[in-house]
């Protein structure tokens, strides 16, 4: 198991920090008209939701152009890595129109002018990414908290045909173990895992090299 340095999610510069900041002030007000997150986290909500995302920050693949964010959600990874990495073109990817509203008013508030808004299911996203599927094809794909890892692969399978090099990144639970038995009977990929610095159950897995088994 490989551990991540806390260097990188304590080290935030000043003015990221304060554009984030804004970001947990308008989560919690947020939160009062819709469910955005559970309840019980929200009085935590720097170190269960902020602190959570920032830990992948150090695995993004070096020369990584585009990241889709699937089931994005109030904006956890993919808008904390959008604020974090301007030079990133994020694609954050929710079906519910309430949410992306609230994404949307989140990244113009915080400036974050790399972020890219689609709400839609994510099976229809291979078929409806904006400029043809061709031309946006992602180098990294994050989900938190959405989907078992067997059905996050198959919303992936397309994806890593088209580009060989993608990167999956996803914070998994204590059923991790489990959920890679799981994905491991129809699925062949590369494998590191992270310990992750905010849940000492859980674990961060980067998937490489997808495909499906035959």
């Amino acid at each position: 198991m490989n551990r991540i340095s806390p260097e990188h999610t304590q080290n935030v510069p000043r003015g990221t920090l304060s554009t984030l900041q804004t970001y947990e002030a308008m989560l919690k007000d947020w939160q009062s008209r819709m469910n955005l997150v559970s309840k019980n986290t929200l009085e935590n909500a720097w170190d269960r939701h902020f602190e959570d995302s920032l830990q992948l920050l150090p695995l993004l693949p070096e020369g990584a152009k585009t990241l889709f964010d699937i089931g994005s959600g109030a904006g956890f990874p993919g808008l904390v890595i959008a604020i974090c990495r301007p030079d990133l073109e994020v694609h954050l990817i929710e079906s519910t129109g309430k949410k992306c509203h609230f994404l949307k008013s989140v990244a113009e508030e915080c400036a974050a002018k790399n972020i890219v808004i689609h709400n839609q299911r994510i099976e229809n996203m291979h078929k409806n990414v904006p400029r043809g599927t061709l031309d946006v094809t992602p180098d990294v794909v994050t989900a938190r908290a959405l989907a078992a890892l067997d059905q996050l692969l198959t919303y992936c399978e397309e994806w890593a045909k088209a580009n060989p090099a993608l990167t999956l990144i996803f914070p998994k639970g204590k059923r991790a173990d489990e959920e890679l038995e799981t994905a491991r009977t129809r699925w062949d990929f590369d494998l590191k895992t992270y310990d992750s610095m905010t849940d000492k159950e859980a674990k961060i897995l980067v998937i490489q090299g997808l495909r499906k088994r035959r």
